[in-house]
């Protein structure tokens, strides 16, 4: 099953530093479980119902594409690693959504 992703979340890892994700109500559930157990330190949406653009399709691709859909108890986190295509496409997103 494809995932469709219609936010934007800030992530901040346990080191404190934080990245910028694609998600949907799913997603955050399971980012909100990790943080809860101690996987990341924190979750939060920044921006909800963004535009289907051209580099979310083009994202959203290419993590359904590479990684498996986890279930929400989850016992970890796993980030998703871009490409240097993929980051830029991130970067554009969150230009298009005045977060970046």
């Amino acid at each position: 099953m494809k995932e469709t992703f219609n936010l934007i979340e800030e992530i901040t890892r346990l080191d404190d530093s934080i990245y910028f994700e694609l998600g949907n109500i799913t997603h955050n559930g399971r980012a909100e479980y990790a943080a809860e157990h101690g996987y990341i330190k924190q979750v939060r949406i920044l921006k909800l119902n963004i535009a289907r653009s051209a580099y979310v399709e083009m994202l959203e691709k290419y993590i359904n594409t590479n990684y498996e859909l986890l279930p929400l108890e989850y016992q970890g986190w796993e980030e998703w690693v871009r490409t240097s295509e993929m980051e830029d496409a991130m970067h554009k997103i969150l230009l298009e959504n005045n977060l970046g």
